[in-house]
């Protein structure tokens, strides 16, 4: 059925979602960013053009808190040109924060971005993808993701769009800088998870690369 709404419980057992200007100490946010958020849904239907599906609007929520854990690990880095990447100088040792036991639920509202997920959802042999299917690092696999999952009445903590809000996520990265990174406020709010949001409803993020005025 195209034109509708689509729902998805995800679940990864470690991830990394490190913050957008942690340097020495590598953070992680508590939530994924939208912008993670769209990169995954990208990649599980096989799109590499990131600007396909701009003006398209998700919403979701964590099912419960993830655990927060430090690892200690190496780090590769850029720092004397002479030598290859991971060799000599151009690596070392960092602390960084990791999740484990993350559970999202993630409604993207119909449109065109829904409609190619029903597709992925039905006849998987008709979506073109490559590589593992990872939220935040490429390492950091994705278990489980569940169409329509019955969520029973359960609350969760959603990520709303409120610019009053204590949280900047980016929406939209620029991996080439960090120029054109689009960052937007937002405040964490447990709330029902068993109805999608209606279309109006202040939960849902709207995919741009434009600021938000």
């Amino acid at each position: 059925m195209e034109n509708a709404d689509v729902s998805l419980l995800v679940t990864v057992p470690v991830c990394g979602l490190r913050k957008g200007f942690a340097r020495e100490y590598l953070e992680t946010e508590k939530i994924p960013p939208p912008s993670t958020i769209y990169g995954f849904l990208l990649s599980l239907i096989g799109e590499e053009e990131r600007s396909v599906y701009f003006g398209n609007k998700i919403a979701y929520a964590l099912l419960t808190k993830p655990e927060i854990s430090i690892v200690l690990r190496t780090i590769w880095r850029l720092k004397n040109p002479k030598n290859p990447s991971g060799i000599g100088n151009n690596r070392r040792p960092d602390y960084q924060e990791i999740l484990t036991g993350l559970e999202l639920a993630i409604w993207i509202q119909k449109g065109e971005l829904a409609d190619r997920l029903m597709i992925a959802g039905k006849s998987p042999k008709d979506i073109d993808r490559y590589g593992g299917l990872s939220m935040g690092e490429s390492r950091d696999l994705v278990n489980d993701v569940i169409w329509y999952p019955k969520l029973q009445s359960k609350t969760g903590l959603w990520l709303i769009p409120d610019s009053e809000g204590d949280l900047s996520l980016p929406v939209w990265v620029d991996h080439v800088g960090s120029e054109g990174t689009i960052w937007q406020q937002f405040k964490i709010e447990e709330d029902i998870l068993d109805m999608p949001p209606s279309p109006e409803d202040k939960r849902w993020i709207t995919i741009t690369n434009e600021v938000k005025k």
